[in-house]
């Protein structure tokens, strides 16, 4: 288990073109951009309540090729979280999920109960048409996985907070919360994590 400090990690990875960094973006800094430009790797903070303290939520939005194991690797042993993403509209990104499931599962021991994880489906914003994998799919595979699932649209904003809020909910080890200052919910829970 990564030591506590004042840095939460939460590792987003999925296949190329899936939309981590579009997602990421959406989250930290409210924005969209329609071009598709490559990570190697990216990290982005996000000031948090943590313990009642305020520290960081540090976001490493992942390489989308499977160029960089050593990477992958250290970014899995190094997080507190993970986000795998996959795109609606490719089932390949699904797939292309499963082997650093694994690698989580074989870095962070094979009992991921205690390991907040979700699987999101990104670009459901898209046509009906375009679709490969359906909701019931990805619950499916969330299920198979023991893991939270939650599709979102980086490109209108479905769902970025709370996914990151619904993460940040699974975390039983601290009170990691978004809100700083008191904007927290009056809902008061132990082991809840929240946004500022």
């Amino acid at each position: 288990m990564p030591e506590q400090s004042n840095d939460y990690r939460v590792v987003v990875f999925g296949a190329g073109g899936v939309g981590k960094s579009s997602l990421v973006l959406r989250f930290v800094k409210g924005t969209f951009r329609e071009s598709y430009i490559p990570t190697i790797e990216d990290t982005y903070r996000q000031v948090i309540s943590c313990n009642k303290n305020i520290c960081t939520l540090q976001i490493t939005d992942t390489t989308g090729s499977h160029q960089f194991p050593a990477m992958q690797r250290l970014s899995i042993s190094k997080g507190h979280a993970f986000i795998l993403v996959f795109s609606v509209c490719s089932r390949q990104s699904l797939e292309e999920l499963k082997p650093i499931y694994e690698v989580i599962k074989e870095l962070k021991g094979p009992d991921l109960s205690q390991i907040p994880i979700m699987l999101t489906g990104n670009k459901c914003d898209e046509s009906a048409e375009l679709r490969e994998v359906s909701t019931i799919d990805g619950q499916a595979q969330a299920a198979e996985w023991g893991v939270s699932f939650m599709e979102t649209s980086a490109k209108t904003n479905h769902n970025v907070k709370q996914l990151f809020q619904e993460l940040l909910n699974l975390e039983k080890s601290r009170n990691v919360s978004l809100n700083v200052g008191g904007k927290a919910n009056s809902r008061v829970a132990k082991d809840k994590c929240e946004i500022m």
